[in-house]
């Protein structure tokens, strides 16, 4: 044998970690268990090959025909996958399967010079199979869609197929009968055992059949594999339409107990039919012969029933995302809470000490603390100011830390908009920005009225009408619109600034984003618009922008109509 050079996957570097290094870091965690790690698993898997490769042969040759279903490589390829990794063990597990394999053909009947060539075509598709899933599946992981996939193609379908080349020409002198016909026999053989078994092996690990831990979970998959057996009996008592019940009640199963009871499940159908068939039961068994009915039956599983697997793996996938998506909410709700809650004990940490500066800025520059000089008052006032901008912070910190938290109640009832429109162009009017612009209101349309809380609305409103005077004053008009449509109000505030760019749209909205403008010298702290666009929500509307470069800027929002 000189088989290991080919097996020859050994430990990283000390310093280098080499690709299979880096592999088995990212191996699933059951492969370090040490179940799989102890040294009776090669003795027993041994002896289990051993008996299995006997049963079949035996079994098949009394039949006069070929074994339909070839568990043994299955079987191999499982242990041989979940045991480790390392040049040591990969050859003591080789020879191992060489010398158990080559026992089971010899207690089986066969001479031993067919003995070691079939023996030596087993082991070909066992390290090939080993080598492919290693290459295209390396965290072996089958219970994702891609990493089934590739196991069944390259683990499973394409492994045997050099394998039953060779055997069916060793076998050819032996008069197994047309090397085709052995060929395909060997072939889907073989692919069905590293298939099913093949899977079911992998898939058994602690986190799949954590899913059977509870009694009731327990009870259904028995239920389900029960039906399956039902059906699957009456399909060897000749009914041909056992298909059409099967593969519903397969997918039952994919939903229900995930990879590892499809597998098994798999298995069980294999196993019947395949094994029915070269007892000569199944549909059309009186105008078959058995290596046809063999046939038929492996096509059924392989075509018919093989690809529900990819449906369980997709669905376990499924579950997968959705569970990490759920976490990922919860935390991300608990993160909101803690920051709603934080930006809430900030401003009202902020507030008291902040009313204390303005009080204390307002006596000194009236004179109030003593006399004063008029650089001194100059002092004063700018000092009050910055505190007054502190101070408008903190309120919008706490008006955002409630918006978030859902602490935030409003009165809907009908609202003249025609009249709030007017009372905040009132109190723009007065603001040094509003000096040299032309502030207009605009109502287009009767019975402006609309369901909203008076009090939240006009905040929002004098919010985007103090930014239409900031950010858009230079066209020298802002315009407050409203119209009405069919079943809401829309309300419009206009300006003929420079506008936004679409990526400055797409982060208007978003808490503290000041689109650039933080060195600007115009004041900012970037909440007004996460504060307007909450409220208006919480007023059952919505809110938005259109605008683009050169052109102004038109912030809408729309309520409902009362």
């Amino acid at each position: 044998m000189t088989m290991s050079p080919v097996l020859d996957i050994d430990a990283a570097k000390p310093l280098t970690p080499s690709p299979s290094a880096a592999l088995r870091m990212q191996a699933p965690e059951w492969k370090g268990e040490a179940v799989f790690a102890h040294p009776l698993v090669p003795v027993i898997t041994g002896v289990c090959i051993a008996i299995l490769a006997a049963t079949s042969i035996g079994w098949a040759r009394s039949l006069d025909l070929i074994t339909g279903l070839w568990g043994v490589c299955g079987v191999a390829v499982a242990v041989w996958l979940r045991t480790g990794w390392g040049r040591r063990h990969d050859t003591a597990f080789a020879v191992v399967l060489t010398i158990s394999i080559l026992i089971g053909e010899l207690i089986a009947g066969y001479k031993p010079a067919l003995s070691v060539m079939l023996a030596l075509a087993n082991m070909v598709e066992i390290i090939g199979a080993i080598l492919l899933a290693r290459r295209f599946v390396p965290n072996l992981d089958v219970s994702s869609l891609s990493g089934a996939a590739r196991f069944l193609i390259f683990g499973a379908v394409l492994s045997p197929i050099p394998a039953g080349l060779f055997a069916a020409a060793v076998l050819a002198p032996f008069g197994s009968g047309d090397v085709f016909e052995t060929f395909k026999t060997w072939w889907f053989g073989h692919a069905l055992g590293l298939a099913v078994i093949g899977t079911l092996g992998l898939a058994l690990t602690p986190s799949t059949l954590s899913r059977f831990s509870r009694p009731g979970a327990i009870l259904e998959a028995a239920v389900l594999l029960a039906g399956v057996l039902v059906v699957q009996y009456i399909g060897l008592s000749g009914l041909s339409a056992v298909g059409v019940v099967m593969i519903p009640l397969l997918l039952c199963v994919a939903v229900r107990t995930g990879v590892a009871g499809t597998a098994f499940s798999l298995l069980v159908v294999t196993v019947l039919s395949v094994g029915g068939a070269m007892l000569g039961y199944g549909p059309q068994a009186d105008d078959m012969t058995r290596t046809q009915l063999v046939m038929m039956a492996q096509i059924q599983v392989l075509a018919g029933y093989m690809p529900i697997l990819l449906v369980a793996a997709l669905l376990e996938e499924r579950d997968r995302f959705a569970d990490r998506a759920r976490t990922g909410q919860i935390r991300a709700e608990r993160a909101s809470e803690s920051k709603s809650r934080l930006l809430a004990n900030v401003a009202h940490e902020i507030k008291s000490p902040v009313a204390g500066v303005i009080g204390i800025g307002n006596l000194w520059s009236t004179g109030q603390l003593g006399p004063v000089t008029p650089q001194q008052t100059e002092m004063a006032d700018m000092l009050v100011k910055t505190a007054r901008q502190v101070e408008t912070l903190a309120h919008d910190l706490l008006d955002l830390a409630r918006a978030e938290s859902g602490a935030i109640k409003v009165d809907l009832r009908p609202t003249d908009v025609a009249g709030l429109l007017e009372d905040v162009r009132l109190s723009a009017r007065i603001r040094p920005e509003a000096q040299a612009i032309d502030l207009q209101v605009v109502c287009e349309g009767e019975g402006l009225i609309a369901i909203a809380d008076s009090q939240r609305l006009m905040q929002v409103i004098d919010n985007l009408t103090t930014n239409a005077l900031k950010y858009g004053g230079s066209g020298g008009r802002v315009v407050l619109r409203a119209l009405s449509a069919e079943d809401h109000v829309r309300i419009e505030v206009i300006d003929f600034g420079p506008g936004l760019s679409l990526e400055k749209q797409a982060q208007l909205f978003e808490p503290f984003n000041r689109l650039g403008l933080e060195r600007s010298g115009i004041e900012g702290h970037g909440v007004g618009l996460a504060i307007a666009k909450r409220l208006v929500e919480l007023q059952d509307g919505s809110i938005g922008v259109v605008s683009a470069p050169g052109q102004g800027a038109i912030f809408w929002l729309t309520l409902p109509h009362a």
